[in-house]
C-alpha cells in the first residue's frame, strides 16, 4: 500500500475516534434528568443535584476544548508530516539508535503533556477548588509532576530501551520476549506497589487501634482474608474525595484506606467496602484481570510485528525511510479500534466482577452498609447519577450507582 494510502486510513481513524467518542459524551452530558431518579429520592437536595450537574457539565466542557485542541493538533502534524520529519532529524543529533530513538519518543511526549498541563492545572485549581475538592498545593503539583516525569524516565524509557534493543536484534519475533518481560514487570509491580510506588507520592500510616481496626480485621477473619497490613493514606492532601483499595498478590495482601473515608464514613460503612473488595480477592478478579491485560499486550505485540518495520507507513507520517518511533506511534493510530473492541471487553468483565464483589459483600455483611456507603460516596464527588446506557456500555469500568444498588435490593 502507498504511504498516501496509509495516511489517508490513519487520519480518517483518528477522525473516527474523535467523533464517536465526542459523540457518546454530549450524548451523556445532553441525557441527564432534570430531577433525582426516584430510586435516590431523598440523597441529594434539588439544589445540591444541580451543583452535581454544573460540576459535571464544568469538567465536560473542558475536556471537550481539550480533545478539540488535541484533534486540531494531531490533523496538522499529520497532514505537515511533522512527526516524520522530527524522527530524520533526531537521528542527526545523537549517533546511538538507541537513544536517537528514546529521543524520538521523549520529546513528543513531553510537549503533548506541556500541551495538556493549562487543562490539568484549571482542572485542579478552578474546577475543583470551586466545588471544595481540591486540596493540592501548587508546590505538590509541581513535585508530583517531576516525580511522574522521572518515573516515566526511568520505567517508560527502560522499556523503550529494551523494546528498541530487541526489535533491532530479532525483527518481528520481538514480541514474545518483549512481552515476557513486561508481563513480569506487570507482576513485580502489583505486588510491591504499595510498597515502592506509593509511598513517593502518599504517606502510609497504620491505622490505630480502636474499634474501626477492630471491626475490619475481625470481618477480615471470619471470611479467611489473609490481611497482612492495614494502612490510613493522607489522600486528604490532595482532595477530599474518599476511597479505598487493596493491593498485593498472593496470600499477603495490604489494605489502604484514604483518610477522607475513615474520617467521614461510619464503621458500618467502611467495613461494608472492605467486604466489597474482599469480594474481589476472594473471587479470584485480580488474577483475571491480569491475565486478560497480559493477553491484551500479547495479542498487540504480536500485531506490532507485521508493522514495526514498515518504510511505507514511516513515509506516510514524513520520513524519508523506516522508523521504528513513527511506526510504533502510526501502530496506535491504526489498531484503535482493536484497542477500543478490547477496552469494551475489559470493561464488560469488571462490570460483572464489581456485581460479584457487591454480591459477596452483602452475603458476608449485608448490603444496608453498601447501599449507604455508596450512596454517599457517589454524592460526596459529585458523581453523575443518571449516566446514558451507552456510555456506561462503552466507558464504565464499574456499573452506575442506580445499576448497583437495583443488583443488591433485587437479591
Amino acid at each position: 500500500m502507498s504511504p498516501q494510502n496509509w495516511l489517508l486510513i490513519i487520519i480518517a481513524l483518528v477522525l473516527f475516534d474523535f467523533v464517536w467518542n465526542t459523540f457518546l459524551g454530549l450524548l451523556n452530558q445532553l441525557s441527564k434528568p432534570a430531577q433525582l431518579p426516584q430510586e435516590l429520592d431523598g440523597l441529594m437536595t434539588e439544589a445540591e443535584f444541580a451543583n452535581a450537574q454544573r460540576y459535571q457539565k464544568e469538567h465536560f466542557n473542558l475536556d471537550l476544548l481539550s480533545s478539540c485542541l488535541g484533534i486540531g493538533l494531531t490533523l496538522l502534524i499529520l497532514f505537515n508530516g511533522w512527526l516524520g520529519e522530527w524522527a530524520d532529524y533526531s537521528r542527526t543529533l545523537i549517533t546511538s539508535p538507541q537513544f536517537s530513538f528514546l529521543l524520538f519518543i521523549a520529546v513528543p511526549a513531553l510537549l503533548s503533556d506541556l500541551i495538556g498541563l493549562p487543562f490539568a492545572l484549571y482542572s485542579t485549581f478552578v474546577i475543583e477548588a470551586k466545588y471544595g475538592f481540591n486540596k493540592t498545593s501548587p508546590g505538590l503539583f509541581v513535585i508530583d509532576k517531576l516525580k511522574g516525569y522521572a518515573m516515566a524516565m526511568l520505567i517508560g524509557g527502560g522499556l523503550l530501551l529494551l523494546l528498541f534493543w530487541l526489535i533491532s536484534t530479532l525483527g518481528s519475533q520481538f514480541w514474545l520476549w518483549f512481552w515476557l518481560i513486561a508481563f513480569l514487570l506487570i507482576v513485580l509491580l502489583n505486588t510491591f506497589y504499595t510498597s515502592w510506588i506509593l509511598p513517593l507520592f502518599n504517606k502510609l500510616s497504620p491505622l490505630p487501634d480502636g474499634e474501626l481496626r477492630d471491626a475490619i480485621v475481625g470481618y477480615c477473619q471470619s471470611v479467611q482474608f489473609p490481611l497482612s497490613q492495614l494502612f490510613v493514606m493522607d489522600g486528604s492532601k490532595r482532595s477530599t474525595k474518599a476511597n479505598a483499595f487493596f493491593s498485593g498478590l498472593g496470600k499477603q495482601k495490604k489494605i489502604v484506606l484514604y483518610d477522607t473515608l475513615t474520617q467521614g464514613y461510619s464503621t458500618e460503612e467502611i467495613v461494608a467496602v472492605i467486604a466489597h473488595e474482599t469480594g474481589h480477592y476472594q473471587k479470584k478478579h485480580i488474577y483475571q484481570g491480569l491475565i486478560f491485560s497480559s493477553l491484551q499486550m500479547g495479542i498487540m505485540l504480536y500485531l506490532l510485528g507485521f508493522l514495526i518495520g514498515s518504510t511505507e507507513i514511516s513515509q506516510a507520517l514524513g520520513a524519508k525511510d523506516a522508523h521504528i518511533g513513527l511506526n510504533l506511534i502510526a501502530f496506535g493510530l491504526l489498531f484503535s479500534p482493536l484497542l477500543m473492541l478490547i477496552g469494551l471487553a475489559g470493561n464488560l468483565m469488571s462490570r460483572k466482577n464489581e456485581y460479584e464483589a457487591d454480591r459477596y459483600a452483602r452475603e458476608t455483611f449485608g448490603a444496608k452498609a453498601l447501599v449507604t456507603a455508596l450512596k454517599k460516596l457517589h454524592k460526596d464527588s459529585l458523581s453523575n447519577l443518571s449516566p446514558h446506557p451507552l456510555y456506561v456500555f462503552f466507558h464504565y469500568s464499574h456499573p452506575s450507582l442506580l445499576q448497583r444498588i437495583r443488583a443488591l435490593n433485587q437479591a
